[in-house]
């Protein structure tokens, strides 16, 4: 028996803490800490889309003054023009955020709506918020379309006698195809 090992050093080794035991303590405390993390972790950042009017540039604009020129230089090109009044103009804004396991949230939406008169000046500004928006539902019908619909026998049978079902029977050198 070794004299040299004292009975400290055997309790020290005893106690001493192990590796495997300190990864899994590790990985214990990384379960632990994704869920209460809440995942913002592994949220995209937020993304602008569309012409977002500035609201100090907005307060630049006097109504029958300035024309459609004016507003484009100080704002951009509009995000959309009226579909039937080539006089209304749309600035279109929104941020959106990708979340995990889940769609794109639209977190701040601004529509801001312009109308000029026949000459190009500036008639209105104003600001369309949710409540000025319709509803709109969507149709559920189809436009039936005659012979589409295959019986069980013509999907079973369809290929046989066709020209060229899947290169069977036809040559597969080069130039041997149908017709020689």
């Amino acid at each position: 028996m070794n004299s040299d090992v004292t009975s400290s050093d055997t309790t020290r080794s005893m106690f001493r803490p192990r590796p495997a035991g300190k990864a899994r303590a590790a990985l214990l405390a990384l379960i632990l800490a994704l869920p209460a993390a809440g995942c913002s972790v592994f949220e995209a950042p937020p993304v602008q889309r569309g012409n977002r009017a500035d609201p100090e540039l907005l307060a630049q604009l006097t109504p029958g003054v300035q024309t459609q020129a004016d507003v484009q230089a100080l704002l951009g090109s509009p995000t959309a023009t009226g579909t039937f009044d080539r006089n209304m103009w749309y600035y279109i804004s929104s941020v959106t955020r990708m979340r995990p396991a889940s769609h794109f949230t639209v977190e701040d939406r601004r529509v801001i709506a312009m109308r000029f008169d026949e000459g190009g000046t500036l008639r209105d500004i104003r600001e369309v918020g949710q409540d000025d928006m319709r509803s709109v539902d969507m149709v559920g019908r189809t436009t039936p379309v005659p012979g589409t619909e295959r019986t069980v026998l013509q999907a079973l049978f369809g290929n046989i006698g066709r020209v060229g079902a899947g290169g069977l029977g036809s040559e597969t050198a080069p130039g041997g195809g149908p017709g020689r």
